[in-house]
């Protein structure tokens, strides 16, 4: 954290001199594919008022971290928990994460879905329904799946056996389908019909609901809910552009787009 702090207060004081240097090459950053819309309005903002052009490259957290691990060049990760940017830290050459946003989990369902945040746990539960979720380990967002099983089995005995068998890792795995170009994952995967129910962040629902608007968002009960902390962090060795630029997502503008997606403040 101390790490992260000083390469940012190293970049705001470099900022002054930004105006003056000239356009570097774009700027490689890795992000979970929750915050695809929101990051690249943010990064479109930072274009207009820098000189300085942003490479975003989105997919699910776990498996841009291997990227990264196997080489590849990003300067800046923001991912959708804190593990992963933690165990890049941990090996070394990049500074300890910082929650920069929240989400958390909803159920997006079918049209034919009858649910209330007081009967999801029933309904995920019918051996009828089908339940759709991302891939553990590989995206956070199957990790938080996986975190609710647990909460309900403290509600209802024998519910995490029953949701871990039946389970339908849909998304977010190395071998997961790819919806087709202009298709956002969840809406596509609901609208193949392949789920009646699928457990993703709020944002994400919303972004489907909004491309397939029969679908339904029921809202996770307190008692299950799973709050999503997004970590961010950079290379020891980045340059000051890369350390502008999360100034900048930090920033109150940065945020503000954050909440207009629907992402929580840190």
């Amino acid at each position: 954290m101390k790490r992260l702090l000083f390469l940012l207060g190293l970049a705001l004081a470099l900022t002054s001199c930004a105006v003056t240097e000239q356009a570097a090459a774009p700027l490689p950053v890795y992000a979970a594919g929750s915050l695809r819309e929101a990051l690249s309005t943010i990064a479109a903002d930072y274009e207009a008022r820098s000189d300085q052009k942003i490479a975003l490259t989105f997919g699910a957290s776990g498996l841009l971290r291997q990227r990264i691990e196997q080489g590849e060049g990003a300067q800046v990760f923001a991912s959708a928990d804190t593990e992963h940017p933690q165990r890049l830290a941990t090996r070394g050459g990049w500074a300890a994460p910082q929650v920069f946003t929240r989400n958390s989990l909803c159920a997006l369902t079918a049209a034919h879905i009858s649910a209330t945040p007081d009967t999801l746990l029933a309904t995920l539960l019918r051996t009828d329904v089908r339940v759709g979720t991302s891939t553990p380990k590989a995206d956070p967002s199957g990790d938080y799946a996986w975190a609710l099983f647990r909460k309900a089995e403290a509600l209802r005995a024998g519910s995490y056996v029953a949701l871990d068998a039946k389970a339908l890792k849909l998304t977010g795995g190395a071998d997961s389908p790819k919806p087709p170009a202009g298709r956002g994952t969840y809406a596509w995967v609901m609208d193949e019909g392949q789920a009646d129910v699928f457990l993703t962040y709020c944002t994400n629902a919303v972004a489907s609901q909004r491309e397939v608007p029969r679908l339904k968002i029921v809202q996770v009960p307190p008692e299950l809910q799973v709050g999503a902390a997004y970590g961010l962090t950079l290379r020891s060795d980045a340059p000051a552009a890369a350390g502008r630029f999360v100034a900048y997502l930090l920033s109150e503008p940065g945020q503000a787009v954050l909440q207009r997606y629907g992402f929580g403040r840190p």
